[in-house]
């Protein structure tokens, strides 16, 4: 079992790998909305009227590629998506809270998948206490699921009681209020560990091309695959570096 990290683009990253190296991508893009960069994440007290008085918002804490770049960023990997996956190898990808507007983030991301891959699915995280949003309070998240075409799907659970929903408090998997010295958008580990322990065995490689403070790296560490971690801001590469470091010596204390 080996984790490999990379600081940098992970275009450019990706480009360099081979051809069918993959067999299982995990991954939560930047969605384009500058979070917590002045946005209703970042000034949420604020904008409800909750600060003490004089007090000031907290700082920002800007994602990368955040912006109106980040649809780019997401449409240029994809490519390299279906190159480096294996065939029936698949990705799933961790898109916003669901919701409508003239331009839903999910439905465009989701035939955006189609295109290069297959799309397979929608699935549903019921994360728990109601979150953001001023009419239809955001208390769920979406991962997309799809596959390379040209076999079938890697697919290794054989109770058939699977659902397109991940209930609230399934296997531990709760909403991440992140503090200040905390990535701002966390996925707790057990999201990625959930998918990977469906669509892998021990062994298999497992890539994260946007791997913030390195939670699908633990997971994949703690079920026994190799992992391929890619990150462009040096502090979350840091951060998880460390993490993934920490992680590993905690596992093999407890094997012994």
């Amino acid at each position: 079992m080996t984790s490999t990290l990379h600081l940098g683009d992970c275009l450019e990253v990706m480009a360099g790998m081979p051809d069918a190296s993959v067999d299982f991508i995990f991954t939560d893009p930047p969605y384009g909305h500058n979070n917590n960069n002045g946005d209703l994440i970042h000034r949420w007290e604020a904008a409800l009227g909750r600060l003490p008085d004089g007090a000031n918002p907290p700082l920002a804490r800007p994602i990368a590629n955040d912006g109106a770049e980040a649809d780019e960023v997401f449409a240029a990997a994809l490519p390299h998506f279906r190159r480096l996956l294996r065939t029936g190898g698949c990705c799933c990808c961790c898109c916003c809270c669901g919701g409508g507007g003239p331009d839903p983030m999910f439905a465009r991301w989701s035939l955006a998948l189609d295109r290069e891959l297959e799309f397979k699915q929608m699935v549903v995280w019921d994360k728990g206490p109601m979150g953001m949003g001023w009419h239809y309070r955001r208390s769920y998240e979406t991962v997309l699921v799809a596959m390379k075409p040209g076999g079938p799907c890697k697919w290794y659970d054989d109770t058939d009681r699977v659902e397109n929903i991940i209930r609230p408090h399934y296997k531990g998997i709760r909403k991440i209020i992140p503090s200040a010295d905390e990535h701002p958008t966390p996925k707790p580990v057990g999201l990625a560990a959930h998918f990977i322990g469906l669509h892998t065995q021990p062994g298999d490689v497992v890539l994260d091309p946007f791997m913030g403070a390195g939670s699908t790296g633990v997971a994949a560490q703690n079920l026994g695959r190799d992992f391929i971690g890619i990150e462009i801001d040096q502090h979350w590469y840091g951060v998880a570096e460390q993490r993934l470091a920490t992680a590993a010596a905690q596992l093999t204390l407890a094997t012994g």
